[in-house]
C-alpha cells in the first residue's frame, strides 16, 4: 500500500526569545495539529495516531499532550520521537511506514520545538546540562558547530563559499516572503504571521565581517552568519492512503522511499548524504533527476558538503531559503522540509521526485523521497 502526505502546514518560525518566546512547545504543536485535522475532517475518519518529533522539550509525551490541546479528542493517541534534529522527518517516515503496512489509515505527523521555553537543566553535581550526549564515552561527541568546522576543513569548503550560501538563503527567503510563497503553508500563532529571521541586509559582504565561532585558533570558516539560529516552531501533516486523499480532494505527495543511516560520529554533518544515497537507491532516482531538494541548513558548510558528496544541482536546493534564513527549530525542522517540498511541488505542478534530508548529531541521517501525484 502507498502512503501519501496531505495538508502539510507549519507555524511561522520564531527566533529564540523573540516572537514566539512565550509559546510552549505543546502550544506550537497544537496549532498545526488543529489546522491539519480541520483540513482532513471531511474524510470522517478517526485519527489513528499522532507522531511528533521533539528533542529539547520538557519530556513526557509531547504528541499526546499536543493532540489533547489541539482538541483532537481523548481517543486519539500520540507518540513522541527523538532522533535529535531529524526527529520531525523521522516522525513522518514512521507514520508513512505504518500506513504502508496497513496498520493505520490516517496519522498526523510532524515535529515541534521551543528553544525559548526549553527547561534549564543540570547534572546532579550542579554542572549545567547543555545537551544530551550524541555518543558514549570513548567515542567522538563534538557539538555541531565544531563538527561543521571539521567538515569544512576536511572537504575544502572555504569561508567565501559558505558566506555566499548564507547570503543566498536570506535573499531567497526574503523574496519568497515578499511574494507570498510561504502564505499557504503558514498557520498563524496568535498575532505572529511571518518568520522572524530572514534579513535582506545579510549580504555576502556583511557576512564576511562575522568572526569564526568554533575554531580556537580563530582561523575557522564557520560563523554565526553562515549558521542557523536557535528557533521556535512546529510543523504537521496528515499521512494517509491515496484513496483517502482523493476522497478529500486534496493535493498529495506520495512517499516513494525513505531511509535512515549512521556514520562517523566525529563528522555528523555528513549523515544526510548517506541516508539520501540509500533513499535515492531505493527509489531508483539519480540525484540530478530531483526537481526539488530540502536539506536542513544547520550550517552552510555541512549542507555544501552533502551537496558535493551527492552531486546535487545546487539550484534545486532550498529554492526559497533554508534554516540559515528561516531558523532551525530542532525537533520540527525535518517536518518543515516536507512542508516546504509540498509547497514547492504543488505550486509548480512539478512531477519530478524531491528529496528531504537531515544530518543529525552523533553521526546519523534521515532522508525521504516524495513526488507529487494527481
Amino acid at each position: 500500500m502507498n502512503a501519501v502526505i496531505v495538508a502539510a502546514r507549519r507555524t511561522p518560525i520564531g527566533t529564540a526569545a523573540r516572537s514566539l518566546a512565550t509559546r510552549t512547545v505543546d502550544e506550537l504543536a497544537a496549532v498545526v495539529l488543529a489546522e491539519t485535522a480541520r483540513l482532513i475532517a471531511p474524510s470522517g475518519l478517526g485519527i489513528d495516531d499522532v507522531v511528533l518529533g521533539n528533542c529539547m522539550g520538557p519530556g513526557g509525551d509531547l504528541a499526546r499532550i499536543a493532540a489533547l490541546r489541539a482538541g483532537l479528542g481523548h481517543e486519539v493517541p500520540g507518540v513522541t520521537v527523538d532522533r535529535q534534529c531529524g526527529s520531525g522527518l523521522d516522525a513522518v517516515l514512521q507514520a508513512a511506514s505504518r500506513v504502508r503496512a496497513g496498520d493505520a489509515r490516517l496519522v498526523l505527523a510532524g515535529g515541534a520545538e521551543s528553544a525559548s521555553t526549553a527547561p534549564q537543566r543540570s547534572w546532579p553535581d550542579g554542572t549545567p546540562y547543555t545537551r544530551a550526549p550524541f555518543a558514549p564515552a570513548g567515542f567522538p561527541d563534538p557539538d555541531m558547530g565544531p563538527a561543521a568546522e571539521a567538515v569544512a576543513r576536511l572537504r575544502g569548503i572555504d569561508r567565501e563559499r559558505q558566506d555566499a550560501w548564507a547570503a543566498r538563503s536570506h535573499a531567497r527567503a526574503v523574496a519568497a516572503r515578499a511574494a507570498g510563497r510561504f502564505d499557504a503553508e503558514l498557520v498563524p500563532v496568535a498575532e505572529v504571521t511571518a518568520d522572524d529571521r530572514p534579513n535582506a541586509r545579510l549580504t555576502a559582504a556583511v557576512l564576511a565581517r562575522f568572526a569564526p565561532a568554533f575554531a580556537p585558533d580563530g582561523q575557522g570558516s564557520v560563523t554565526p552568519g553562515n549558521s542557523c539560529g536557535f528557533s521556535d516552531g512546529a510543523a504537521a501533516m496528515a499521512v494517509t492512503t491515496p484513496e483517502i486523499a482523493r476522497e478529500l480532494g486534496l493535493p498529495a505527495l506520495r512517499v516513494r522511499a525513505a531511509a535512515v543511516a549512521a556514520s562517523d560520529p566525529a563528522l555528523p554533518g555528513l549523515g544526510a548524504a548517506r541516508a539520501a544515497r540509500f533513499a535515492l537507491d531505493r527509489a531508483g532516482v539519480a540525484p540530478r533527476a530531483l526537481g526539488a531538494v530540502e536539506i536542513t541548513e544547520a550550517f552552510a558548510a555541512q549542507l555544501l558538503a552533502v551537496s558535493d558528496e551527492l552531486g546535487l544541482d545546487e539550484e534545486a536546493i532550498s529554492a526559497d531559503g533554508g534554516a540559515i534564513a528561516l531558523g532551525h527549530p530542532w525537533g520540527a525542522s525535518g517536518a518543515v522540509l516536507v512542508v516546504r517540498l509540498a509547497a514547492r511541488l504543488l505550486a509548480d505542478d512539478d512531477d519530478r521526485p524531491a528529496l528531504a534530508a537531515c544530518s543529525i548529531g552523533g553521526g546519523q541521517g534521515v532522508a525521504m523521497i516524495v513526488e507529487r501525484i494527481a
